[in-house]
C-alpha cells in the first residue's frame, strides 16, 4: 500500500526544483521536463539554469538565489505565485558536503554543511507549505542520503545532517499526510557528482545523476515515502544500522581503514 498518492502524469504538473544547476536535481529537472511537468529551476548558478531552461521555454521557469538566504526564498515563492499562481511540488536537491574527519573538523566546515542541508531544507519547506496546506494538495520531496542511516567514516557532518532530514521527513509526514499532502524521502547511495566526486575511496554501486532521477521519478509515480536506491547497496546498509554497536563498528572500522 502507497504512503503517499501516486503521481501518473506530469503533464503540466507545476514542479519547483532547488538545486537545480547540477548533479541529481539538473538530471531530475530534465526528466520531468521531459515528461511534460512545468519545472521552474533554482540555484546560484544561472548559466546551468538557463540550458535546462532552452529544453521547453514555454515550460520552464529560471529562479536563480542562495538558499542560504532567506529572503531570496520568499521573493523567489511570490514570483511563482504570481507566474504560475503556485505550485504542485516541491523538490529541495541542494546540498554542500566535504569529507571530514574528526582531526578535520571545523566551525566553517560545520556551518557551511548544516546551513544548506537542512537550515535551507527546512526554511523552503516552510517557504511552501502554507499554500499547499491551503489547497489540502501537493507535495514536498527532500534529497537526503543513506549517510544519515548511520555514523559512516569521512562523513562526521554531512552523515548528521542528512539524519536530520530523515527525521524532518519522517515528523513531516505525520503532520501533512492527513491534511492532503504528500512527502518523498530520497535517499540515495553513491552517484557521480561534483560532491562525490571529492571522494578518495571506492564508492560502490556508483549510479549516474540520470539513474538517480529515473528512480527518484519512478518512486514518486508508485507513491512511495521513502525513496532509496540502488537496492542492492541501500538494502546492506539498512541492514548494517540494525545491527548491534559491536558488530557495527566493528564492520564499519575495517571500512574506514581501507584507503
Amino acid at each position: 500500500m502507497s504512503l503517499n498518492p501516486r503521481i501518473g502524469n506530469w503533464q503540466d504538473r507545476r514542479v519547483w526544483i532547488v538545486g537545480a544547476s547540477s548533479g541529481i536535481g539538473a538530471a531530475l529537472a530534465e526528466a520531468l521536463i521531459d515528461q511534460g511537468a512545468r519545472v521552474a529551476v533554482s540555484a546560484r548558478s544561472t548559466g546551468k539554469l538557463d540550458a535546462l531552461a532552452a529544453r521547453a521555454p514555454a515550460r520552464v521557469r529560471v529562479l536563480p538565489f542562495d538558499v542560504n538566504d532567506n529572503q531570496a526564498w520568499t521573493t523567489a515563492a511570490a514570483q511563482l505565485a504570481q507566474d504560475w499562481q503556485g505550485i504542485d511540488h516541491f523538490i529541495f536537491c541542494a546540498a554542500a558536503y566535504r569529507p571530514v574527519r574528526a582531526w578535520t573538523l571545523t566551525p566553517e566546515l560545520i556551518a557551511e554543511m548544516v546551513g544548506t542541508n537542512v537550515t535551507a531544507a527546512m526554511t523552503g519547506v516552510a517557504t511552501v507549505l502554507p499554500a499547499l496546506l491551503a489547497r489540502g494538495e501537493g507535495a514536498v520531496s527532500l534529497i537526503g542520503s543513506v549517510a544519515g542511516y548511520t555514523g559512516l567514516p569521512k562523513s562526521l557532518v554531512y552523515g548528521p545532517t542528512k539524519a536530520a532530514l530523515i527525521n524532518f521527513c519522517e515528523a513531516l509526514y505525520l503532520d501533512v499526510h492527513p491534511r492532503g499532502l504528500a512527502v518523498h524521502l530520497i535517499n540515495p547511495g553513491f552517484v557521480d557528482t561534483p560532491l562525490t566526486q571529492q571522494n578518495d575511496f571506492h564508492m560502490p554501486a556508483l549510479l549516474t545523476p540520470a539513474q538517480a532521477a529515473q528512480e527518484i521519478v519512478r518512486g514518486m509515480e508508485a507513491g512511495d515515502f521513502e525513496i532509496h536506491f540502488p537496492k542492492r547497496f541501500t538494502g546492506w546498509l539498512r541492514f548494517l544500522r540494525r545491527l548491534p554497536y559491536r558488530l557495527r563498528f566493528a564492520l564499519l572500522a575495517k571500512v574506514a581503514e581501507q584507503p
